[in-house]
């Protein structure tokens, strides 16, 4: 039974009453009077009818209540007991050990880091049907309010577009099991700018194998001539190293030191030598075959650490050549944009970065070989120049000799032709 009281030392109103089970205790902001009193006791009849009819709602009454939250996620599961739908944070991690199968071991921990960080935080407690457009919307534009401790930097496109894809592949799932409609349908992705592709030119890439730390020189004249991705050169093995048929085999990739399949199915490959990788090898299989599977390893035989590589070569390197800064993924974009300078068949190039077809190698790389080949149309207007001069001597050879006899061959008016 509710009852209104007051408490020693306060002269507010306050209202003793049962909910869901649980003795509540609330202040209002109604000192002790007759007439509040009154007016308090018709609200309490008001609040114990909607408790009995099940349409009561905490936050409606006490919307700066500490039990606010914790009704919602009672109320959450009472409803879901009845529904029979679990909790988001129930079932995500069904769905995640459903699916894992189907995912590489980095790909695993990728999505375990978005759904730690950014969904169980928000979506723990939610009945996962009841979660709608409007709480999928709010928490994308939340995301873009999200900074890093130390640089303050807010989200890029492509991270909040990634944390959303794995809130729309669980609700998408979600939706199918407990029959109800997915809230997700028609949000489209954030747009997102084009990465920025700065290879180094082949005077550029000389001048950084001229300069780098000689213990990394193999190292780098094997990344700028093959294309071959950070995770895949520092998980290359002597095994994979064919010297008799000058090719080396991608077969595995280490990521964040998990070895692993490659990045696609097409990643696996076979990416021939050319002269200079030939050589690098065999100069550098006299430094670490005997001690470590690696090709490219510390000095204790263990894999190299990108980051530890990129903050003490890669950068250092670039900023002692006063180069533009820039990521070493730059190194597979320069091989690609040497190839197409250099002539090479679009098929073979995409076979040697592990293309599926060439579509994404002019996509990507076509409008950086005029600045490697700096031409920009030369060749073509030189083509067209070479034809019209063998037309032109041609047609000049074989002009009818004039009459010299006849001296107005030449004066003709022109006749109209008509078809």
């Amino acid at each position: 039974m509710a009852s209104i009281r007051t408490r020693k030392g306060s002269s507010f109103l306050f209202i003793d009453f049962t909910y869901m089970n649980t003795r509540c205790r609330e202040k209002t902001n109604l000192t002790d009077t007759p007439a509040n009193r009154k007016k308090l006791a018709k609200i309490l009849e008001r609040m114990e009818a909607e408790i009995l009819l099940g349409s009561f709602s905490y936050e409606q009454y006490f919307p700066k209540s500490d039990k606010v939250g914790y009704f919602e996620e009672l109320g959450e599961r009472r409803q879901n007991l009845q529904s029979g739908v679990p909790l988001f944070g129930e079932f995500v991690w069904q769905w995640f050990n459903e699916r894992c199968i189907e995912w590489r071991a980095t790909y695993q921990e990728k999505l375990r880091i978005i759904i730690n960080k950014y969904l169980i935080p928000v979506f723990d407690k939610r009945a996962i049907s009841r979660i709608d457009r409007a709480d999928v919307l709010a928490f994308r534009a939340s995301l873009a309010k999200v900074t890093h401790k130390t640089t303050k930097h807010t989200l890029s496109a492509t991270r909040i577009n990634s944390i959303m894809a794995t809130l729309y592949m669980i609700l998408k799932e979600a939706s199918k099991r407990y029959n109800f409609n997915d809230p997700t349908v028609d949000i489209r992705q954030l747009k997102v700018e084009k990465s920025d592709i700065t290879p180094l030119s082949i005077d550029e890439v000389w001048r950084f194998i001229g300069a780098v730390r000689a213990d990394f020189k193999n190292y780098y004249i094997v990344r700028f001539f093959t294309g071959m991705r950070t995770s895949e050169i520092d998980g290359l093995t002597w095994e994979h190293v064919d010297f008799e048929k000058r090719q080396i085999k991608i077969r595995q990739a280490l990521v964040n030191g998990v070895m692993g399949p490659p990045k696609t199915t097409e990643s696996s490959r076979e990416i021939d030598m050319a002269p200079f990788v030939y050589e690098a090898l065999l100069a550098q299989k006299k430094v670490t075959f005997d001690k470590s599977e690696f090709v490219f390893c510390t000095r204790d035989g263990e894999p190299l650490s990108y980051r530890n590589v990129n903050r003490r070569v890669w950068h250092p390197t670039l900023r002692f050549l006063r180069l533009k800064a820039r990521s070493a993924y730059q190194t597979r974009h320069t091989a690609a944009t040497l190839w197409l300078a250099a002539g090479e068949a679009p098929e073979w190039i995409a076979k040697q970065m592990g293309h599926v077809n060439t579509m994404m190698l002019f996509k990507v790389y076509s409008r950086y070989v005029p600045n490697a080949t700096r031409q920009d149309g030369s060749a073509f207007h030189a083509l067209l120049m070479q034809s019209k001069h063998g037309k032109d001597a041609f047609y000049l050879a074989n002009l009818p000799k004039p009459d010299t006899n006849d001296l107005t061959w030449d004066n003709h008016e022109d006749e109209e032709v008509t078809a």
